[in-house]
């Protein structure tokens, strides 16, 4: 396994490309670019792990190695996202609750919709499992996501 670089591939099921950064072995970036970089490895067992997630197993991602750099409040809320099973969702309020937030506070809900938003790593952090808040994932995949864990 190459630790360090940036990988890439195409997934059918999601009809998008998946690319990671990795350092040190851990996805620390997900994102989703309309073609495969030029500079960018199609092997790493972290996009076999996709691959195994979209064929079914959810916990081929589930055990996969992310090495987070978020804010500590960010960290508490994605810390709870991984808590939500494949083929389940929650709401931004109950998913605040589970991250020691108050779900009636505006100023929580905030920071739960911003690490949503700011999470670096879907898929292994799945915000697509969120019914009322956007992740980083778009909606076009977060939508393929969740129809392929029914």
């Amino acid at each position: 396994m190459t630790s360090a670089g940036i990988f890439a591939r195409y997934f059918e099921p999601l009809d998008a490309v998946v690319q990671l950064g990795v350092a040190g072995g851990r996805a620390i970036n997900v994102s989703f670019p309309e073609k495969i970089p030029d500079d960018a490895e199609a092997d790493h067992e972290l996009l076999d792990a996709i691959e195994e997630y979209l064929a079914g197993e959810p916990a081929a991602v589930e055990h996969a190695e992310i090495g987070l750099t978020v804010p500590t409040e960010h960290r508490a809320v994605l810390e709870a996202l991984d808590s939500v099973s494949a083929g389940n969702t929650v709401t931004v309020s109950r998913l605040a609750r589970v991250a020691g937030f108050d779900p009636s506070d505006e100023a929580s809900l905030g920071t739960v919709r911003d690490a949503l938003r700011e999470n670096p790593v879907p898929i292994f952090l799945p915000d697509h499992r969120i019914r009322d808040g956007q992740g980083s994932t778009p909606p076009r995949i977060a939508a393929a996501l969740r129809r392929l864990e029914q």
